[in-house]
């Protein structure tokens, strides 16, 4: 199994070099709390066997993810384009945990039909308590 040997972040991106060589980066600009954090809140990470944690930012990446192919899906593409939804708070109303409902934006795993549905209602339910402002 391949460890991780280093660490590092750029202006935009979070680096990963395993003890084989391989490199691969995350873009903060896909993921919303990274996105908008500070560069000192992206210095404060923390990482373990599995993966990196910001912990103010309530914010996990798994080393897994990294060489894993992105795909453009419906989700992702909905989260991206309106990077003002919170997908923490989304999920907190669904009563799904954050990191699963990243790995359903991220195509990371696929959430079922059912699960689907019951996400995009919650985001028109979000929308119809806006528009009665």
């Amino acid at each position: 199994m391949n460890t991780i040997e280093k660490i590092w972040i750029t202006d935009s991106e979070i680096w990963i070099r395993t003890s084989d060589g391989r490199e691969a980066c995350e873009k903060f600009a896909d993921y919303s709390r990274l996105r908008y954090a500070t560069p000192e809140q992206r210095a404060n990470f923390t990482s373990d066997l599995f993966g990196i944690r910001w912990e103010e930012l309530d914010e996990d990446l798994s080393f897994e993810g990294f060489f894993k192919q992105k795909k453009s899906n419906e989700l992702y593409d909905l989260f991206m384009a309106h990077p003002e939804i919170n997908a923490s708070a989304v999920a907190r109303r669904l009563g799904i945990s954050q990191s699963l409902l990243a790995q359903y934006i991220g195509g990371i795993k696929k959430p079922s039909e059912e699960r689907l549905e019951s996400i995009k209602s919650e985001l028109r339910h979000i929308g119809e308590e806006l528009l009665a402002i």
